[in-house]
């Protein structure tokens, strides 16, 4: 079962949340160089066992840890969102090694977002 509490293949209509978030710069307190922050973390992916992750329903990209006041908490990302879809690339079939590199990449991270509780 997935999110949505369907089968894998099935069609369905969902409402995706657009969110954009604008990466801020920031000291990496490791190496001292100046990084890029989006205030978010993920977790999940299809070479991950989602049944090890409380919360998780299938293996699809979630946020696990949204920074309080962070540009990701500003744009509105919650807890529990899964990324559909992160600036234009498909996130419903990706390891999380990959979906850790397309959210890396850029100043502006736009994704498509389903949230539990929104159909």
């Amino acid at each position: 079962m997935s999110t949505f509490n369907l089968e894998p293949g099935t069609s369905f209509q969902c409402l995706s949340i657009p969110i954009k978030v604008v990466k801020e710069t920031a000291i990496d307190p490791s190496t001292g160089q100046q990084v890029l922050k989006c205030g978010f973390r993920v977790g999940g992916g299809i070479d991950q066992d989602f049944r090890q992750s409380p919360g998780f329903t299938d293996n699809g990209i979630y946020i696990t840890e949204v920074h309080p006041d962070g540009p990701a908490y500003r744009a509105g990302l919650r807890v529990g969102d899964k990324i559909l879809q992160c600036n234009g690339y498909d996130f419903t079939i990706v390891t999380h090694k990959k979906a850790v590199e397309y959210i890396k990449k850029g100043q502006v991270v736009n994704l498509l977002i389903a949230r539990r509780g929104v159909t």
